[in-house]
């Protein structure tokens, strides 16, 4: 274009063509935006008018420049693979391809053409006309599912029941996708190339089209791009090339859908260090752009995985989100009993890879970092309850136990139930659930360990189908029930700690599951009510200054009437079947989250419990309608949602607090988690409680009065 600076352009750029000493092949570029580029066909408009091109005089670094076709050709430096890639795209995006010797007349008409408004749209018709209707031209960024087997990292992620990062946590019906999804549409490409745009304001309406996988604003007049280009999150190609752009928005490391992303033919010396975040990123066009010799030379010698990885490890600490805030739900009465308990999946070490989670920088990935900033957030909530979940049994044993036992805290763990049939140095890697509390207030009376699959064994009704071995038993979450008696006041409390399994496609083995929680914990309650109170104090200190004896404890008629919390990762949005049962206490044996499978009296009776449970994080929102307060619990560039709960019995506790969502403006500006500040996937609840008194046993109402 006329308005970029002639002194930094060669007058035909195709002088230094990628082929150097080699007679060019005509071998189409092998990358997955070629074909979406030609969409199968070489097109020429000799009609357009031309438009002059600019290439940048050190565009190829160290790499030496091809002599004119009419120059022999010396011995030169071998160009890398990953150079070579860059420089095919670049012709693509030149529309140069196809031609069995370099031409310049033709690669300069195909210039042309190319700069020519909405080319590929153009090209895409003319396609569509020339091929069979039984022919689907599909994505080309998009491959086949299941056409590529799992990684080793995600293959060993799945043997422990944790999904890639990349992959939603839990939706709310079907698989997970590997990927956000864009909203349902009809087209997903719009073309606005070669149109002289000279700006989009930050209110276009182009950025409401969030369904957009693929974006073409390249040869226009551009000098800026607006933050809100960010909105488009499900693009998987931006193609802004051949404009005057000095400086791109760091708002595009947010797209982490993305997998080409060309700056061909701009004026950008660097790249935002925050563009570190797009892990799915297999090409960075830089080629014509008077770019960071460093930068450069690790693209040419490395590619573009290794240059994003270079900038998300060196990208400086953003700032910390402000303290979550305390919300008040309940005042606290004077002289009631209160305690308070902390919920955290902390995403084990085995499960947190590089694969799985490759927009968190390596140095924030690394266990050591992460159980340091864990043990600070435990600390830091001083609550009297912890339960843990994703707890390595290894890391239990050499770390939490130990410094947990240090700040006051006694533990009961509990590792899935495959650790049984593993040598010693593969059990330590298996995970599991940890609860944690004050030994100077409480006092363990017992500790019961749920293991799903061998208690629904023991089950007559439930026929030992293909259903039960395949769906249920070959699935070994556990959860951890601790009874406790608090020292000063005999009040008893039972805290229950599981983790469910993950998978939307079985959620009719997290209700199963849910529902053997809830029918063992009921009996875990009837029998501990029945265990007899403390017996009384005997008399302390002197005549002269007595000690005066504790409370009498309360007695307890039913489990019922025990102070009750079940909290833990269930893996179940609250639309789901699992939040239904626990929140109401009933599920119907035609709900579709059984998923029409065979499961005894649950299909056939439904399930049901008696514990009267809520959620801590619950509120009555419009038309009386109950809603969470929090918005997610789990942060994944796949999915942001609820996950984990924090349950009680509303009969025997009082909801004081709750600490609340995580800033919202921070959360906007984040990939996923882990990050630098959050070292697990998954936000830690914290909920404070009041202990009711129980009512007298034996004190008969008095009777009604007749006038």
């Amino acid at each position: 274009m006329s308005q970029k600076l002639p002194a930094h352009h060669e007058p035909n750029p195709w002088n230094r063509h990628l082929g150097v000493g080699v007679t060019p092949q005509p071998q189409p570029p092998t990358s997955p935006g070629y074909t979406m580029y030609t969409n199968g066909a070489i097109m020429q408009l000799p009609h357009m008018p031309p438009m002059q091109h600019h290439h940048h005089q050190n565009s190829l670094g160290h790499y030496p420049s091809p002599p004119s076709h009419q120059q022999q050709s010396p011995a030169a430096q071998p160009i890398s693979t990953h150079w070579q890639q860059q420089m095919m795209k670049y012709e693509v995006s030149c529309r140069y391809a196809g031609m069995d010797a370099f031409q310049p007349d033709i690669l300069e008409e195909t210039m042309r053409t190319a700069r020519s408004p909405h080319h590929r749209a153009r090209a895409s018709a003319m396609a569509s006309r020339n091929t069979k209707s039984a022919i689907t031209i599909t994505n080309p960024n998009k491959p086949p599912e299941d056409e590529t087997p799992p990684s080793p990292s995600l293959a060993l992620a799945m043997a422990v029941g944790h999904p890639s990062s990349t992959v939603a946590p839990s939706a709310e019906s079907g698989m997970r996708p590997a990927a956000p999804r864009p909203p349902e549409n009809t087209w997903t490409q719009l073309d606005m190339g070669g149109v002289n745009i000279k700006s989009i304001p930050a209110n276009s309406s182009l950025f409401s089209f969030t369904f957009l996988t693929c974006l073409y604003l390249n040869h226009n007049a551009l000098t800026s791009v607006p933050p809100e280009i960010s909105k488009l999150r499900h693009l998987e190609l931006l193609d802004l090339s051949g404009n005057n752009l000095t400086t791109v928005p760091v708002e595009i490391g947010l797209m982490i859908s993305l997998k080409e992303l060309f700056f061909f033919d701009n004026h950008l010396t660097t790249i935002p260090p925050e563009y570190g975040t797009l892990h799915r990123l297999k090409t960075l066009g830089i080629e014509g752009n008077p770019m960071d010799a460093q930068l450069k030379a690790l693209l040419q010698k490395d590619g573009t995985p290794a240059l994003i990885s270079y900038l998300r490890d060196s990208c400086p600490m953003p700032l910390a989100p402000p303290p979550r805030p305390v919300i008040q739900i309940n005042p606290t009465e004077i002289g009631m009993e209160t305690f308070k308990v902390f919920c955290y999946n902390i995403l084990c070490e085995r499960a947190a890879t590089a694969k799985m989670y490759g927009y968190t920088p390596t140095w924030a990935l690394v266990w050591d970092y992460r159980k340091a900033k864990i043990l600070q957030e435990v600390t830091e909530s001083k609550a009297d309850i912890v339960c843990l979940q994703e707890v390595d049994m290894g890391q239990y044993e050499d770390f939490f136990s130990r410094q947990l036992a240090d700040l006051g805290y006694e533990g009961v763990y509990g590792a899935k139930s495959r650790y049984k049939t593993m040598q010693d140095s593969d059990r330590r890697q298996v995970d599991g659930c940890a609860t944690f509390f004050k030994k100077d207030r409480y006092q363990l009376v017992e500790s019961h360990l749920i293991e799903f699959n061998s208690i629904a064994m023991q089950r007559t009704d439930f026929k030992k189908t293909d259903d039960m071995f395949n769906r249920v038993l070959g699935k070994d979450h556990i959860a951890v029930v601790v009874l406790l008696e608090d020292l000063m006041s005999g009040t008893r409390i039972i805290v229950s700690n599981t983790h469910l399994h993950w998978d939307a496609a079985y959620s009719d083995v997290k209700l199963v599951q849910t529902a053997l929680l809830l029918e063992e914990v009921e009996k875990v309650a009837h029998g501990f009510a029945k265990y007899p109170p403390r017996p009384p104090d005997t008399p302390g200190g002197t005549d002269d200054d007595p000690v005066p004896p504790r409370p009498p404890p309360p007695v307890y008629a039913d489990g019922t009437k025990i102070p009750l919390v079940v909290c833990g990762d269930y893996n179940s949005v609250p639309s789901s079947g699992v939040y239904e049962f626990l929140s109401t206490g009933s599920l119907p044996p035609t709900h579709p989250d059984f998923l029409s499978h065979t499961y005894g009296n649950y299909t056939s009776e439904g399930i049901r419990h008696k514990l009267g449970l809520k959620s801590a994080y619950t509120t009555v929102g419009a038309g009386g309608v109950l809603e969470e307060i929090m918005s997610m619990t789990n942060v994944t560039p796949g999915f942001r949602g609820i996950l984990d709960y924090v349950w009680y019995a509303p009969g025997n506790l009082i909801l004081n607090s709750i600490v609340g969502e995580i800033d919202k403006t921070y959360l906007e500006k984040t990939v996923g988690f882990p990050n630098v500040h959050f070292p697990s996937d998954h936000i830690a609840l914290t909920a404070t409680f009041s202990v009711k008194p129980p009512r007298e046993i034996g004190t008969p109402r008095p009777p009604p009065v007749f006038s």
